[in-house]
């Protein structure tokens, strides 16, 4: 837990990916986060917290359904959507954030 409390009190914005083994439209968006990764790079961390390994992280913060995306900035959180967006809402979503 105190390690992602580390990792979302960063000074860049840090996605986090709610997700889980069994879910078909989580399986989607690995692609996609791969790809808004590739494009922001040092600009943005993105982290995949499975919610079937982390119940009490995924319970703190009420994700309900996955997959759900969260966007932290300086530990607080900004934003966050459940379901899968594409690649360009996500990387307008970031840039807005700054």
């Amino acid at each position: 837990m105190n390690k992602f409390s580390e990792i979302i009190n960063q000074d860049k914005p840090v996605l986090v990916d709610f997700f889980a083994e069994w879910c078909g439209p989580c399986k989607m968006m690995s692609p996609i986060l791969k790809q808004v990764k590739d494009t922001m790079g040092e600009n943005v961390s993105i982290i995949k917290i499975d919610v079937d390994k982390n119940q009490s992280l995924a319970a703190k913060y009420q994700v309900k359904g996955v997959p759900t995306l969260m966007l932290f900035k300086k530990g607080k959180q900004i934003w966050r959507q459940s379901g899968v967006l594409q690649k360009d809402e996500i990387i307008n979503i970031i840039n807005t954030s700054n």
